[in-house]
């Protein structure tokens, strides 16, 4: 069963939400964050991405970031930025890019359950990162950015979602990426029971985006346990900030890859050992169409590659994601590039960004191809999930992003 909660969110007042709402801390570096809040002193960067306000220090995990982020946090209460509902809230937040929408409910979900595995990940975190965000929930004292987590579909979910929708929403307005957010309210006692007794009939949820978000959520609840000797398995610090999204309305893209170099191959010769294993044709459109194709860009010229499916027979989950065939046969033993995540060689492009990019990219660097791959599908992440299982690194890019700062969850 999922168990989840409604609490008392800290939210922008409805004059601010549109300036206070900020991209994910870690899709921006931090000059792109500077610029974006250079005229706007109520980012929410401001204390999510803290180290833009510090003149300097000494590392990514230095305690002055962490510092500013709760000085700008204590700013924004004592300013007004943000209030407080009077009383614990589900919410229901909806994203609308294009012909796009999907529905989540913003709730408090159980650590204990991502500890057991009831909320399943399909990605390794890294140290460096999962660090940095443990320091900041600890020292903050609050979940600032949202896990996005993802059920298999329930109608009766549905129709209770659909009904707040059609409510007057507290907030609704637009971002300069083009997406729509709405935001509605949850307070009706008898609505948040049945929202909480249809989920405890849900056996699993899963991370679509947010590993490393989720998993300093357990690592500072181990921390606060360790500190209270009152524990009792209900203070907030056992429940982080998700917004949980039914499979049916996910929007998987691609995320592909641009290569430095060929590894001492000419084009042509690259070519030649990629027929090894694709059948290659030149291409008019760069996106492959379906699973198990590429589009490669080399010398100016885009191609379509299909992988030979007879080299699939007996492949794991896993093995039959492009993402992996494309490392297995491609990028490793051709290219050199056994671990993406730390060579420098290799670039990746959310499918968000589109093809261009990928142009540019090998265009400028005079050498080089790109890849497009075809997303995965939801139902490959819950599948691989299932198994225990771990995606390559860079296989899922998902969008709409949620905004942070939209709601906060405090773990008091």
């Amino acid at each position: 069963m999922v168990n989840i909660i409604p609490f008392r969110g800290f939210r922008p007042c409805p004059e601010l939400v549109q300036k206070i709402a900020a991209v994910p801390y870690d899709v921006v570096d931090n000059q792109e964050a500077k610029d974006m809040v250079k005229d706007n002193p109520h980012s929410f960067l401001h204390i999510e991405k803290s180290e833009i306000d510090v003149d300097s220090y000494e590392d990514a995990h230095d305690e002055k970031i962490y510092a500013k982020g709760v000085e700008n946090l204590r700013r924004f209460f004592k300013e007004g930025f943000l209030i407080q509902d009077k009383t614990p809230c589900f919410y229901v937040y909806s994203q609308k890019l294009g012909e796009h929408k999907q529905y989540g409910l913003v709730a408090g979900a159980s650590v204990l359950e991502y500890q057991k595995e009831i909320i399943k990940k399909h990605e390794k975190t890294r140290a460096d990162k999962e660090l940095d965000r443990i320091k900041h929930v600890d020292a903050l004292n609050a979940n600032t950015g949202p896990v996005f987590l993802t059920y298999k579909s329930v109608p009766q979910i549905d129709r209770i979602i659909e009904e707040v929708c059609n409510q007057k929403p507290v907030y609704d307005f637009s971002t300069p990426d083009t997406v729509h957010h709405t935001f509605w309210l949850i307070n009706n006692k008898e609505c948040i029971e049945k929202l909480c007794q249809e989920f405890a009939k849900i056996p699993f949820m899963y991370i679509a985006d947010g590993h490393h978000r989720s998993a300093a959520a357990s690592k500072v609840c181990e921390i606060r346990q360790a500190k209270n000797p009152l524990h009792n398995g209900e203070e907030q610090y056992n429940y982080f900030l998700s917004v949980i999204f039914p499979d049916n309305q996910l929007n998987v893209m691609a995320y592909n890859r641009v290569v430095k170099t060929l590894n001492g191959f000419s084009a042509k010769s690259f070519i030649e050992k990629l027929k090894e294993k694709f059948d290659i044709q030149p291409a008019s459109s760069p996106s492959p169409t379906q699973a198990n194709t590429f589009g490669m860009f080399i010398e100016n010229q885009w191609y379509s590659l299909r992988f030979h499916k007879a080299l699939l027979q007996g492949a794991d989950v896993v093995d039959k994601l492009d993402v992996s065939i494309l490392q297995n046969h491609v990028l490793d033993p051709l290219l050199g590039i056994k671990d993406p995540r730390k060579d420098e060689r290799i670039s990746f492009f959310g499918g968000i960004r589109g093809t261009k990019v990928l142009e540019d990219a090998v265009k400028k660097q005079k050498e080089g191809v790109a890849f497009a791959l075809y997303p995965v599908s939801v139902q490959q992440l819950i599948d691989i999930s299932d198994a225990g299982r771990i995606m390559p690194p860079k296989s899922t890019w998902f969008e709409p992003k949620l905004r942070s700062g939209v709601i906060t969850k405090a773990l008091i």
